[in-house]
């Protein structure tokens, strides 16, 4: 992998540890000051939290996670590149509270009913998949609990979702999300 492929863990027990990722196509790892602001709108402890990552990609959003104390995370990304070097990072950093699936986004969320304190969501851009995903959603988040979004265009409330906060850094428009049932 080239050493350009990598990206940084920002915050916690692995601060500052790099994770290599392959080259995707539309894999696009979340920029440091984004992850920033987002831990800081979650707060920095993570401890007892159960989080997902839908389209894991590089899988820094869940590493990030399990640094700051987050009980359990799992990581779901379709493409087998992804997979295996998320994987070789798991074990770099023995992250043994992190759970690696090599499957769909959609078969995840209708095979899984388990709630999620925090759902990181960044699918690929021009795709379709927010409409598809956001209505499904809400049965996946527990009480109390956000969604992360990262998304090629602004977010508004709808009868889903709540935008709590947002931002946008160069295309990247980013939003934390709470429930609307």
């Amino acid at each position: 992998m080239a050493a350009s492929n990598r990206v940084r863990i920002g915050g916690g027990e692995w601060r500052s540890r790099l994770l290599d990722f392959p080259d995707v196509p539309g894999l696009r790892p979340t920029p440091d000051r984004v992850r920033q602001t987002l831990f800081n709108w979650l707060g920095q402890d993570m401890h007892g939290r159960r989080c997902l990552d839908l389209f894991a990609g590089t899988g820094v959003m869940g590493f990030e996670a399990l640094s700051r104390g987050a009980h359990e995370v799992v990581l779901v990304e379709k493409a087998s590149a992804a997979v295996k070097a998320m994987q070789q990072n798991q074990r770099l950093l023995k992250a043994e509270q992190a759970r690696i699936l090599q499957q769909d986004a959609v078969q995840f969320l209708a095979a899984n009913a388990q709630p999620f304190d925090v759902i990181f969501l960044d699918p690929p851009y021009q795709q379709g998949w927010l409409p598809k995903l956001l209505p499904l959603l809400p049965a996946h988040v527990a009480k109390d609990g956000y969604l992360y979004v990262e998304a090629e265009f602004a977010l508004l409330d709808d009868e889903h979702w709540q935008v709590h906060k947002q931002g946008k850094a160069g295309n990247v428009f980013y939003h934390l999300l709470k429930s609307a049932l």
